[in-house]
């Protein structure tokens, strides 16, 4: 059996925006570079495989990840990319190497004046980890 290491942060957002307009609110006020990338394809019991937009920046010591919560081709509400939060749009992933990542992320996040909500999920809260092996 192989043993994978999460060693990510996970941020739910819940916001009216739209994907491409909070990857450029996030990249204003994080001074990233999210880009749109292709769609992350995710398997799901009984051999349903939906699709999630993704947008993301990387460098040699960060990955950030935008994803939406809920599969791109308007599913009836069953496939969530983490199942326990419904309640979030997009998921914010992110994975630091070399410095911490900051503790006023959240601040910063609901600053957006679009975002209602902005909170870290806790990783041991999440029954289908497997969904964030990329």
């Amino acid at each position: 059996m192989v043993e994978y290491d999460f060693d990510f942060l996970l941020v739910g957002i819940t916001t009216s925006l739209k994907g491409y307009k909070l990857a450029w609110e996030l990249n204003r006020q994080l001074a990233l570079q999210l880009e749109k990338k292709e769609d992350i394809y995710v398997k799901f019991k009984g051999n349903v495989e939906r699709n999630f937009a993704n947008h993301t920046y990387e460098t040699p010591t960060r990955l950030i990840k935008l994803m939406r919560n809920k599969p791109v081709d308007l599913d009836t509400g069953k496939h969530y990319l983490a199942p326990e939060y419904p309640h979030f749009d997009y998921l914010l992933m992110v994975r630091e190497t070399e410095r911490p990542v900051n503790e006023n992320l959240i601040e910063t996040i609901r600053k957006i004046v679009s975002v209602e909500l902005a909170a870290f999920i806790p990783l041991e809260t999440l029954k289908a980890k497997e969904n964030f092996i990329f």
